[in-house]
């Protein structure tokens, strides 16, 4: 983890700002404004891309996705100019928690995959291009979505240590953790060989 150089009140304030940040449910926000409804009441009601998509409709499920990775990716950046290393840290592990936890959802979101994404390439570039190449490579083999983000949580922190990133490996093992924690039932379905591929309802 990055040395603390932040004062308290600086780290809960980026904190609060990650959180809020990574809560803005633009799966629902989409949803509503282009007319496909409740996503709550679609497919598995997860307000997350994988979920638009069952709408039919794939541009909607696109900027869902650019979207939830922009605003981790922006909670990271602003933390990292305006405080430092540490708040940009902490935003970003808010962040995550506030896309899975919505206040304004009860607490009921997405599973972050695309949030996950966003701040790993705002954090270290090249540490979040080798996870979307991964999301990506296992996404086109087993055309599972559940399946890729997975894996690209697992390879997240070997990238981290590989590409010499060593600061972020404890943030890192968190997010994975979380990631794996948001995609139980996934992967009790992967077992059971239920879990529905890209595209299916």
């Amino acid at each position: 983890m990055p040395e603390i150089l932040s004062s308290i009140p600086i780290l809960v304030l980026w904190g609060a700002i990650g959180y809020l940040l990574g809560s803005i449910p633009f799966g629902m926000v989409l949803s509503r404004v282009m007319g496909l409804g409740d996503l709550r009441k679609v497919g598995s009601g997860n307000i997350g891309a994988t979920n638009v998509l069952r709408t039919g409709n794939k541009a909607a499920a696109a900027l869902t996705v650019l979207l939830d990775g922009a605003k981790g990716a922006v909670a990271v950046f602003l933390a990292r100019v305006l405080a430092g290393e540490d708040a940009a840290q902490l935003a970003a592990l808010t962040a995550f928690l506030g896309h899975c936890f919505p206040v304004w959802l009860g607490f009921r979101g997405g599973k972050g995959v695309a949030t996950f994404l966003g701040l790993m390439l705002a954090l270290a570039w090249p540490v979040g291009i080798a996870c979307c190449l991964t999301w990506l490579f296992a996404a086109v083999v087993t055309r599972i979505s559940s399946l890729a983000a997975i894996y690209a949580a697992a390879l997240s922190t070997i990238w981290i240590v590989l590409l010499g990133y060593k600061d972020m490996l404890l943030l890192g093992s968190v997010l994975t953790v979380l990631l794996f924690v948001r995609h139980w039932a996934n992967i009790k379905r992967l077992r059971q060989g239920t879990e529905p591929k890209i595209g299916q309802s």
